[in-house]
């Protein structure tokens, strides 16, 4: 790395706005440790250096956690790269933490992305821990919230889903600053600043869901509709975020209102249930087995529950994952299972 200071380009200023503003809103105490989620790519190293200048301004310690996830032949030197480049940019302590991807059918485990991600975050709530580290910051950028919001679609999830990666997630504990910039940018703050970032050959490798639409989807639906499209698919992902979270706000209210405990499970009036729009009488479904059993429906299985309610012709209990939905009365009930049966699927919407 140049030993001389950076002049401050647009994308250097960018970026350490981004950060600035993010450390600001979560409002830390003076002298809190945060960590910088850095895998030694353009994202995160961009990330990892604004950090490195913007918390000592911000009266706040920073840090950094580099994950290995033993995918490549040399992912270890990979690693001790990126935690040199930390070191360098002044950011203590740096933990190297290596983890064990879990293999299994797609599936199961959502493919190799899905497995690598949750090992890796269970690696960075780790290094919270053990630091005592108050936040995370991760170098998700808008281009990365935009393939975020078209997987969404291709799977047919609901707004949650479609809502996309949070700025700041409801722990409080992880911090994506940089959902606002484009990946140009990064490149662009790298280049200005002398660092080197590593580039992951997985992310060329079209075998993956998400290369895909970052290099044939997301062009062609530029080159199509014209320029902008990422930028869109941001503000509807926060949009979503938004209607979602008020959504969820008013079906809680409304639960407390209506829910009544019966022997093992909880029950919901039809009358109230029928009253409702369907987005919020599906919500209330939803929450009342969630709240009580654990289980997150999915969409088909949450309109066969609420058929008991619009299309009421004596049919009989529906089985669930881990429990049934029986309407009884004016009421439906929600009961767990004592037969052993784990019900026929439980995937969230």
């Amino acid at each position: 790395m140049d030993d001389r200071r950076p002049r401050l380009t647009p994308a250097i200023a960018d970026v350490r706005r981004a950060v600035r503003e993010a450390l600001e809103a979560r409002g830390l105490d003076q002298g809190s440790l945060v960590l910088v989620a850095l895998s030694g790519g353009p994202d995160s190293l961009a990330l990892a250096a604004a950090t490195a200048f913007e918390a000592p301004r911000a009266g706040l310690r920073a840090g950094a956690v580099v994950v290995d996830h033993g995918l490549q032949a040399d992912s270890d030197a990979v690693a001790a790269r990126a935690a040199a480049q930390a070191s360098a940019l002044g950011l203590d302590p740096v933990l190297v933490t290596r983890v064990e991807v879990a293999a299994g059918p797609a599936s199961v485990t959502g493919g190799p992305e899905a497995a690598a991600r949750t090992a890796r975050y269970a690696a960075l709530d780790r290094a919270l821990a053990d630091t005592g580290a108050r936040a995370v910051l991760l170098g998700h950028t808008l281009d990365d919230q935009a393939e975020t919001v078209l997987l969404g679609l291709a799977r047919g999830a609901g707004a949650a889903s479609l809502g996309g990666m949070e700025p700041v997630s409801a722990s409080g504990t992880r911090l994506r600053p940089l959902l606002g910039i484009r990946r140009e940018a990064t490149v662009a703050f790298c280049a200005d600043s002398g660092l080197e970032p590593w580039h992951d050959p997985h992310n060329l490798d079209p075998s993956f869901t998400r290369v895909r639409v970052r290099q044939v989807v997301l062009p062609l639906l530029e080159r199509e509709l014209g320029p902008g499209i990422a930028e869109a698919l941001a503000r509807t992902a926060e949009q979503l975020r938004e209607d979602d979270d008020a959504l969820d706000h008013m079906t809680e209210e409304v639960a407390e209102d209506l829910a009544e405990h019966v022997d093992a499970g909880i029950s919901l009036p039809v009358a109230a249930l029928a009253a409702n729009p369907p987005a919020l009488r599906h919500r209330l479904i939803r929450l009342a087995v969630a709240s009580e059993f654990g289980v997150h429906l999915t969409r088909e299985r949450t309109l066969e529950v609420a058929r008991l309610v619009t299309d009421w012709h004596g049919q009989g209990p529906i089985d669930l994952p881990g429990a049934t939905a029986e309407r009884v009365g004016d009421r439906i009930e929600f009961c767990a299972r004592n037969d052993g049966a784990g019900g026929r699927g439980s995937t969230a919407d």
